[in-house]
């Protein structure tokens, strides 16, 4: 059998594997980047114990989850940031992009969320569009849809508090296009991406939400949005 074939088969059994929506519901849980334990998963795909025990053995068995065994408990998670780019691809997909694109997406997921590791949502969107505005951000060398940042984002983003030779030296890529899945444009996704989701929890420009993904604008985020980043919320909008 060629090497062809065999990406072909091993694909089609990821494919099979996200496509049971017991599972791809715990797969979209874990996109927060959080591990859970088989029962917060269970409960979120709606099944029994030991039906979830199962649905997760094939998951990491296709290499879509891991597991960490600490004491009595097990906790899952993605198995790494390859495999949040494509759930949120499949999303994307998922919409019908022949129809004009209107956003279905809960409000406080669409304003802002964790995707994975990095920053997702409207803001998050409107940041890398305004870093490009800036001069901030430009083509990687070796293209596939990655950033590198110019000498001027370098020192802005360093001023901010962010350490960007120790970023740039984690085993990962340093910065790409992460197309979110509800706003239909790219974010920022890599160790970049999870630098400024760092420093925005941090600087309490943003706050978890412990039921889900969702990220809530502070009223000093706001503020410092606008004052940094010249982004300026929308009629309507609001923040805590």
């Amino acid at each position: 059998m060629s090497a062809a074939a065999h990406v072909d088969i091993a694909a089609a059994g990821v494919a099979a594997t996200i496509g049971e929506p017991a599972r791809a519901r715990m797969l979209y849980h874990l996109l927060d980047g959080q591990a859970r334990t088989g029962t917060e998963l269970a409960a979120v795909a709606e099944v029994s114990a030991s039906t979830a025990s199962v649905h997760l053995s094939k998951m990491i068995r296709h290499g879509l989850v891991t597991v960490l065994s600490q004491g009595k408990h097990r906790y899952y998670s993605l198995a790494g940031p390859g495999v949040a780019r494509a759930l949120e691809a499949l999303a994307v997909v998922a919409g019908d992009s022949v129809r004009v694109f209107s956003p279905t997406t809960p409000a406080g997921l669409r304003s802002a969320r964790t995707c994975y590791d990095h920053m997702a949502g409207h803001w998050a969107v409107r940041l890398r569009d305004r870093f490009e505005e800036l001069g901030w951000l430009s083509p990687d060398v070796r293209g596939d849809q990655g950033y590198d940042l110019t000498s001027i984002g370098a020192t802005a983003l360093t001023a901010l508090g962010i350490d960007i030779e120790a970023t740039r030296a984690l085993r990962r890529r340093f910065a790409y296009a992460c197309v979110d899945w509800s706003e239909r444009r790219p974010h920022i996704g890599g160790a970049l991406g999870h630098a400024l989701l760092e420093l925005a929890l941090t600087r309490r420009w943003f706050l978890r939400d412990l039921d889900s993904r969702a990220l809530t604008l502070t009223v000093a985020g706001r503020r410092q949005l606008q004052t940094r980043f010249g982004l300026r919320m929308q009629a309507g909008a609001k923040s805590i």
